[in-house]
């Protein structure tokens, strides 16, 4: 079982920046590819960005390249969504997620409970 806590969320201004933590527990983090997925009011949830067990390969949704980062730190079981430059259209709970194994492909096995973050324009 791997429980995941995001934190980090709330209201910025056009152009501002955010940076997501998604805590994880357990002793087998390095284990997990991770993910972070966001759902707007009225919309489905989608992808955001990824990061493999390692750190050493990322995926990035396209609306987001150039103005968010990911990334790991495997010895503190955390992961991190650094976002820059925030229009308004990135309003969203935004989510961590977890997924067994080397790739961060496919269904994701557990999920936080997310955190809000507003754009104001």
């Amino acid at each position: 079982q791997v429980q995941l806590v995001e934190s980090g969320g709330g209201l910025v201004q056009t152009g501002g920046s955010l940076r997501l933590s998604c805590a994880a527990s357990g002793r087998t983090f390095s284990s997990y590819g991770m993910g972070w997925f966001r759902q707007a009011p009225g919309k489905e949830r989608e992808f955001v960005a990824a990061i493999n067990w390692s750190g050493s390969i990322t995926s990035y949704a396209d609306f987001v390249k150039g103005r968010f980062t990911i990334s790991r730190d495997n010895a503190k079981n955390t992961v991190s969504l650094q976002m820059n430059s925030l229009k308004p259209e990135d309003t969203a709970v935004y989510y961590c997620a977890a997924k067994y194994g080397a790739s961060f492909n496919g269904g994701y096995d557990y999920w936080g409970q997310g955190t809000q973050v507003t754009v104001s324009s």
